[in-house]
């Protein structure tokens, strides 16, 4: 595990991207880091983007992530991954979900929607793991629960202790959605390279 990280996740409203932040952020904290986040909300509750930046080390002075300096983004939808893409630095990680959510201008067809650009970033050498999110959480019960997939691949990532989410899922749940939550991030953390 690194001893410091710049981790943005990025999403559309709805998506449970301040959930999955917040966890980690609490789990870090566990872990004896000092942790600064930042959430930007938009436009979320139309659908808009969402992002959070949670910053990690012994002392973290800011909770912005400057462009280039992102160690690992986690996109919630395969779009929001290319619109972010400026933040990653040079050796750093996407872990994406597949999932499309055409915004309004594409449905109306005064955009195009990339439809292929997870392939596209991995032809220009960008390091990216993905996997429709979406699709899992629903084999497992509940297609909500593809953020805590996504955490999980990004907590393997970090070599971060999968224990410490057991018992952060338990407290952060209700009672009748932990257990889909909680299979959701294991699985998501054994499916990571």
């Amino acid at each position: 595990m690194l001893n410091k990280g710049n981790i943005l996740f990025v999403g559309v409203g709805g998506q449970g991207t301040i959930s999955a932040s917040n966890l980690l952020a609490s789990a870090l904290i566990e872990l004896g880091f000092d942790v600064k986040m930042s959430e930007v909300h938009g436009m979320a509750q139309r659908g808009g983007s969402v992002s959070t930046q949670v910053r990690y080390a012994d002392k973290v002075h800011s909770p912005l992530i400057e462009k280039g300096t992102c160690d690992l983004i986690v996109s919630f939808e395969k779009s929001e991954a290319a619109r972010w893409l400026d933040y990653l630095k040079e050796d750093g990680t996407i872990i994406s979900s597949e999932h499309e959510i055409r915004p309004y201008s594409v449905n109306v067809g005064k955009e195009n929607y990339p439809e292929n650009i997870l392939t596209e970033m991995k032809e220009k050498g960008i390091n990216v793991s993905s996997v429709d999110a979406q699709k899992e959480g629903e084999a497992l019960g509940n297609g909500k629960a593809a953020n805590m997939f996504l955490l999980g691949m990004l907590c393997k990532k970090m070599d971060l202790p999968d224990v410490v989410f057991h018992k952060l899922i338990k407290e952060y749940f209700k009672p009748k959605l932990q257990e889909v939550n909680l299979k959701a991030f294991m699985s998501g953390y054994s499916r990571i390279q």
